[in-house]
């Protein structure tokens, strides 16, 4: 099971130009009765951050979307620090190889399409 999250709030400045709805993106994977946060920071650098399901919900009091992908786990090769940013280190987590989606939004949409 992977969870993954999506906001409209960051302080990168590429992100506040060029993305619409959502600007950052973070994959949530459980961890004992727990869950664990891998918040993109800069490429090579991942946040590990430690999460109860009452964090969660107040995520998303706090205007966070996420998206629950019950059949798919983590890919075998889930070391993110290759990644450039928050959307690469998302699709290499689920194992996408989709080269047009590029911004948080446009995951959302893909996520939200193969859910339905």
């Amino acid at each position: 099971m992977i969870i993954i999250g999506f906001t409209n709030k960051t302080s990168k400045i590429l992100p506040r130009i060029f993305c619409r709805k959502f600007r950052h993106v973070a994959i949530i994977l459980p961890d004992g009765d727990g869950f664990i946060m891998y918040q993109f920071v800069r490429r090579g650098q991942i946040a590990q951050i430690p999460l109860k399901k009452r964090d969660i919900k107040i995520l998303i009091q706090h205007g966070w979307e996420f998206v629950l992908m019950e059949q798919h786990a983590v890919s075998k090769d889930f070391t993110c620090l290759h990644a450039f940013t928050c959307v690469q280190m998302a699709k290499k987590a689920i194992g996408m190889r989709n080269i047009w989606i590029q911004t948080p939004y446009a995951l959302y949409r893909k996520l939200k399409s193969l859910e339905i």
